[in-house]
């Protein structure tokens, strides 16, 4: 694997500013990996740990400092992902990718730490909701060999030595992984006609129209909220046109001093729900042919970190 152009400080030991110039890099396939942001850090802090317990000598025999980080980052997660499996066997409800803000966000000061991993995340279609929602079906070797090969380009080679597996057993792995994730349509609709849909359900939302939530929902529409046991969520999803419009329609009228904000959420449009400035949930949105298909509501508040205003 190669290793990235520097983009540290030139002060710096070249060396020094080669290996900190993976850290973003690290983070954004960390992310794609888990679907957690908080885990994804954990992941680059624990692989600059091994790094660093190395002697001087040892760093200087890597010829390939990007790719040895990269391999690192890629094992633990790979660990990661195995006893992941088990612990959500045991999860309240629903699990549901941690949701991350537009960077954009960060960087202008909404939250006031430009330093949070997610400004570190890059924004793209591979980790819209839809797409990291459909990789917690694939095999933990699957999910690895498909995220380096599609997503980052890395040749079936350097992911061998990731997996433990032949290059031909990686290439069957990603295969596999491919044809699992054809049913993630890709958008037929355009952002600004996608941010239209979701703008006119807050709204709808907000007024407790019912029938006017109805003629925005897709008649086999699918919501699933994660609370984690934390907060209140329904435990399973909720099918159907009118009865996903009931059960938003319920939630409006039951809270009280609610604000819904129209922010982008894994890089699509999406919602915020907060009350005095604390956001209660995050909601990710498919919308196709000006249909929204299905509704991801993050509730757990160790998932909403990135959200604190």
């Amino acid at each position: 694997m190669s290793t990235r152009s520097p983009q540290g400080d030139d002060r710096l030991d070249p060396s020094l500013s080669a290996v900190m110039s993976e850290r973003r890099a690290l983070i954004n396939l960390a992310y794609r990996l888990l679907g957690s942001l908080a885990d994804a850090e954990d992941v680059v802090q624990e692989t600059y740990a091994r790094w660093y317990a190395m002697t001087p000598a040892r760093q200087e025999a890597i010829a390939s400092p990007g790719g040895w980080l990269t391999k690192v980052a890629s094992r633990i997660c790979l660990d990661q992902l195995g006893s992941a499996r088990a612990r959500r066997e045991s999860y309240v409800g629903e699990w549901l990718p941690e949701p991350v803000p537009d960077r954009t966000e960060w960087i202008s000061g909404r939250s006031g730490n430009v330093a949070d991993p997610a400004d570190r995340v890059t924004l793209d279609e591979s980790v819209t909701m839809a797409f990291l929602v459909v990789l917690e079906s694939l095999t933990p070797a699957e999910r690895v060999a498909f995220v380096l090969h599609d997503v980052f380009r890395y040749p079936f080679n350097d992911i061998a030595d990731i997996v433990g597996r032949t290059p031909a057993a990686c290439r069957q792995l990603a295969s596999s992984a491919r044809r699992r994730i054809r049913d993630v349509r890709p958008a037929t609709s355009t952002t600004a006609q996608r941010a239209a849909v979701v703008s006119d359900f807050r709204q709808a939302w907000e007024a407790k129209d019912i029938k006017a939530l109805i003629g925005l929902l897709d008649p086999d529409v699918l919501a699933i909220a994660d609370g984690g046991g934390i907060v209140p969520a329904a435990l399973d999803p909720v099918r159907g046109g009118e009865q996903v419009a009931r059960v938003f329609a319920d939630i409006m009228g039951k809270e009280t001093g609610l604000s819904i904000q129209e922010r982008s959420v894994n890089g699509q449009p999406g919602l915020v729900m907060q009350r005095e400035g604390i956001t209660l949930s995050v909601l990710a949105f498919d919308v196709t042919d000006g249909r929204v298909q299905r509704i991801w509501a993050v509730r757990n508040p160790d998932k909403l970190r990135p959200w604190t205003v």
